[in-house]
């Protein structure tokens, strides 16, 4: 007997590449992240900031002589995570204030004020999955009366 679903299905689209633990690497991660994010006629920002500033610090704080990071763009739903994991499982990020005449130390400021929730997932050791999501269409407005202004779905 043949049925026909009427589910309907979500495309769910996927890119993932291995890029050296350097500061050409966290470059070509940014760049070919918004390619790709281009190719499937996406917005590129607020995106390739958080794409950058992750795999900065992949490249920063995650390097290990030898192993490279993976950038991995997920696109479900209309939301977009951002995935970094690199093989620093020890070393988990932690967002700081820098001294205001600092030249790093801002990228997880930013991350958290562009992406809707973001996080660190634990991955096979001794790797970590730093993540981030970025709602690609406007969400719906609550009911006038619902009570959610000025509520956060931050996750850290």
């Amino acid at each position: 007997m043949n049925q026909e679903s009427t589910t309907p299905t979500t495309p769910v689209r996927t890119f993932s590449v291995l890029l050296s633990p350097t500061p050409r690497g966290a470059r070509l991660a940014r760049l070919l992240g918004a390619e790709q994010l281009r190719s499937w006629g996406l917005p590129l920002d607020p995106a390739r900031q958080v794409i950058a500033e992750l795999a900065v610090n992949a490249a920063t704080h995650g390097r290990v002589r030898g192993r490279d990071f993976r950038l991995a763009l997920h696109v479900v739903a209309g939301t977009l995570r951002v995935e970094v994991t690199d093989t620093r499982g020890e070393r988990l990020p932690e967002p700081q204030e820098p001294s205001s005449d600092a030249g790093s130390g801002r990228g997880l400021m930013l991350v958290e004020a562009l992406a809707d929730r973001w996080g660190v997932a634990d991955a096979p050791f001794p790797r970590k999955t730093v993540w981030a999501e970025v709602r690609l269409t406007p969400p719906e407005p609550a009911p006038p009366d619902s009570g959610a202004a000025g509520a956060s779905s931050r996750e850290t």
